[in-house]
């Protein structure tokens, strides 16, 4: 299993700093919505949508909607999906801090569940684009980002081996531990610190950077839970097996659903 993930990583990590960086931003977003919508049908089986047809028309109304959205012009819907992004990033949350493993599944809480399907990934794929769209250094903002989850999760994952007692949500991921969140942020923020120092605009700035850093590593454990808790409730342990040894798309991408809106809000309130 080990060598299977550490395999998969070694080729998708360049592929993915690749295309961020030398892809144009259309054909970013063209591959993003292929990305989001593999993640919408893995997420229609934790629904769960039962029948063939209905898993195959979620992912397909989902990239419909993001189809339009491109068209409106994205730019245009971008403050009024990332608000929707974090408001409802709010509410999932309080979901996850109360929520119970059950394994209902009426006709109420199958729409309920779709809808928060489409809520998790369009705004996310409309801050990616937007953000790697920015004119000054939206490839590298990107990357940034990436890096910046990625380093998060390492630091949650070394932290909480070697220091973990108190259970984050012990009902939802049993193996999350608050020691673990701790050392996500310290190695999150000391990155962004060192990113500040180094594009500082300001010391102000870069204070500001750091903050914007913490609060999008603490949505994006949001993220992470709320599809614990999707898998636990469906009784699965990977969303899919399409990566070997990682899962599925949405387990590699859970986190940065819930982080990229957070992150392009704050960029926005840097710049104001």
């Amino acid at each position: 299993m080990l060598k299977a993930r550490l395999i998969s990583a070694a080729i998708m990590i360049p592929l993915v700093v690749g295309g961020i960086l030398l892809l144009p931003t259309e054909g970013v977003a063209l591959i993003l919505a292929l990305v989001m919508g593999v993640g919408l049908w893995e997420w229609a089986r934790m629904v769960p949508l039962q029948s063939v047809p209905s898993r195959l028309l979620y992912p397909a109304a989902g990239l419909l909607l993001m189809w339009l959205a491109w068209l409106a012009p994205l730019a245009v819907l971008i403050d009024g999906l990332l608000v929707a992004a974090l408001l409802w990033w709010l509410g999932a949350l309080y979901w996850v801090s109360r929520a119970q493993i059950t394994t209902e599944s009426g006709a109420l809480l199958r729409v309920m569940k779709s809808v928060i399907g489409l809520l998790v990934m369009l705004p996310a794929w409309a801050a990616l684009v937007m953000l790697h769209g920015r004119e000054q250094e939206g490839p590298l903002l990107t990357l940034f980002l990436l890096v910046l989850i990625w380093l998060a999760d390492s630091g949650a994952y070394f932290a909480g081996r070697r220091w973990g007692r108190s259970k984050l949500a012990p009902v939802i991921s049993p193996g999350k531990t608050w020691q673990g969140v701790y050392g996500g942020l310290v190695a999150s923020g000391l990155f962004a610190l060192l990113a500040g120092l180094f594009y500082s605009q300001s010391p102000r700035w870069t204070a500001g950077l750091v903050l914007v850093a913490l609060l999008t590593v603490m949505f994006s454990v949001v993220g992470d839970l709320l599809e614990s808790l999707m898998k636990r409730q469906c009784g699965i342990k990977d969303s899919s097996h399409i990566i070997p040894g990682h899962g599925g798309i949405l387990d590699r991408i859970d986190s940065l659903t819930a982080a990229a809106p957070v992150f392009l809000l704050g960029l926005n309130w840097l710049e104001l």
